[in-house]
């Protein structure tokens, strides 16, 4: 447990150096992709085990959040991402479905993380991650038919069932487990299950890193601008979830539409991006994970200034948070 905490304290760091050990050392790890998937199914059973099916029942109980959540993420957050993709590259680009694929991912595992320590609501936001994991078959591939058409050669079918293999399957299993276990499965398992997902986590992104090396080098010169343009994404995306939600005028459903909304399982994307369309898909996915965490801390600063603001005080009616409780 102690190793599990000692990981959580400094994931924000692990999981970059093991993008740069990713790339130094693709000559090695080229030959380790088939174990992704697997890989992947594990972490997304460790973090369904963590919910219950009374916290989906809960999150059905406010469909207005979930669906805000939602639209925000897949809807809003992809049509910016295409728009800016395609002013800055053009509609043929491949970082352009790099861009689309960063905002039509599933919600990111470790928003969960970060709604905790804003006193946000929890249950919702992990409710909103398995929900939504679930829902991935049907979302991404209409997504990427949406906005590219017949613009890029695309399997529905295969990506649909895949998808069902390594995130439904897993889900609904860790689900069922924790029930089973009278919600007792996550605390057992802990010492075990804990440290070796993150680690596996920090795996699959070094298997990914190493897999687009070589492009990444090739064409290198366009870094100079898709790092600024995956930025300015990220920043978008938390910046669309409070701005949507803030009318809500309750703390902890700002709190989890937020940070929802501006964090994605970056390693599904690459999976996806690998798999099923031009290696440079994956860059601005790769790129994401240097930026994600360090704007959720920049997040979490910012939000704790906000409920202690005037403008708090404007927009609700109410005194100053010094504390945000759910």
């Amino acid at each position: 447990m102690r190793l599990n905490a000692w990981i959580e304290k400094y994931l924000s760091v692990i999981v970059p150096v093991s993008l740069i050990l990713g790339f130094l050392l693709s000559h090695y790890m080229n030959s380790w992709m088939a174990a992704v998937p697997l890989l992947f199914a594990y972490l997304t059973f460790v973090m369904a085990t963590g919910c219950s099916f009374g916290q989906i029942r809960e999150a059905f109980r406010m469909p207005l959040p979930m669906a805000l959540t939602f639209v925000l993420s897949h809807v809003v957050a992809p049509a910016l991402g295409y728009a800016i993709g395609r002013t800055a590259f053009g509609a043929e680009s491949p970082y352009v479905v790099g861009f689309v694929l960063f905002a039509i991912i599933p919600l990111g595992v470790s928003s969960v993380i970060w709604v905790g320590l804003s006193k946000g609501h929890v249950p919702l936001a992990l409710a909103m991650i398995v929900i939504d994991s679930a829902l991935s078959p049907f979302v991404i591939p209409a997504a990427v038919e949406l906005f590219f058409g017949e613009a890029i050669a695309f399997d529905h079918t295969k990506v649909m069932l895949d998808l069902v293999k390594i995130i439904v399957v897993p889900t609904i299993l860790g689900v069922l487990v924790n029930e089973l276990s009278r919600q007792r499965f996550k605390s057992w398992s802990a010492p075990v299950c804990g440290p070796t997902s993150k680690l596996a986590l920090a795996v699959v992104v070094m298997i990914n890193a190493a897999a687009i090396e070589p492009y990444v080098v090739q064409m290198k010169s366009d870094m100079i601008v898709v790092i600024p343009l995956v930025v300015l994404l990220v920043i978008l995306s938390y910046l669309i979830g409070f701005a949507g939600s803030v009318w809500l005028r309750k703390p902890e459903l700002v709190i989890a539409i937020t940070y929802s909304s501006g964090m994605r399982n970056i390693s599904l994307g690459l999976v996806l991006a690998l798999a099923y369309f031009e290696p440079l898909t994956a860059v601005p996915v790769v790129l994401s994970i240097l930026i994600q965490q360090p704007m959720a801390t920049l997040n979490h600063w910012l939000m704790k200034k906000y409920w202690r603001s005037s403008l708090y005080t404007k927009l609700t009616g109410a005194p100053p948070a010094e504390q945000v409780r759910y």
